[in-house]
């Protein structure tokens, strides 16, 4: 069985930010789902120069708006990323084919859209004294749970050393 897992930026600003989670993207064959407006062109060359050789791998689909990826994804299980939520993101069993979803790096998720899925808020646990985790990290940490839970299907658990004299 496939195993299939989305990664969702809603609204991201940060071009360096995108193309670090393209790449995780990448690395993981996570599909990766840009929701516009976005704070920058996809063709900025601060996005490309964090995922540059890692593009072609890339399974990324765009869209036009909030309500426009919501359109095109109905019946999908997703998972809010959020400082506000009561559940921990280890907490969750995450099916195939479910969506992680992260807002942008300035203000995360609207808070409407939270409120409507309150069940299906997950956090990343950290100091209090902390705001939150930068965003290409946070979605990382997601991107691994989630393939941790699932036993790391089609990834290659052995060293892939280039270059290397070991």
């Amino acid at each position: 069985m496939e195993h299939v897992l989305n990664v969702v930026l809603i609204e991201p600003e940060i071009p360096q930010n995108t193309g670090n989670i393209a790449r995780s993207c990448a690395a993981t064959g996570a599909r990766l789902h840009l929701v516009e407006p976005m704070g920058f062109r996809i063709d900025d060359k601060k996005l490309k120069r964090a995922g540059l050789d890692y593009w072609d791998k890339l399974n990324i689909t765009f869209y036009d708006s909030t309500e426009d990826f919501f359109e095109k994804n109905k019946g999908g299980k997703f998972y809010y990323f959020t400082t506000k939520a009561e559940q921990a993101h280890t907490d969750i069993e995450y099916p195939n084919n479910c969506f992680l979803v992260f807002g942008k790096e300035t203000k995360g998720l609207p808070e409407e859209l939270l409120k409507e899925n309150h069940d299906s808020c997950v956090r990343l646990p950290m100091r209090g004294i902390i705001r939150s985790l930068n965003l290409s990290n946070a979605v990382a940490v997601g991107i691994y749970e989630v393939l941790r839970q699932w036993d790391y299907p089609e990834l290659s658990l052995k060293g892939q050393l280039h270059n290397s004299t070991w």
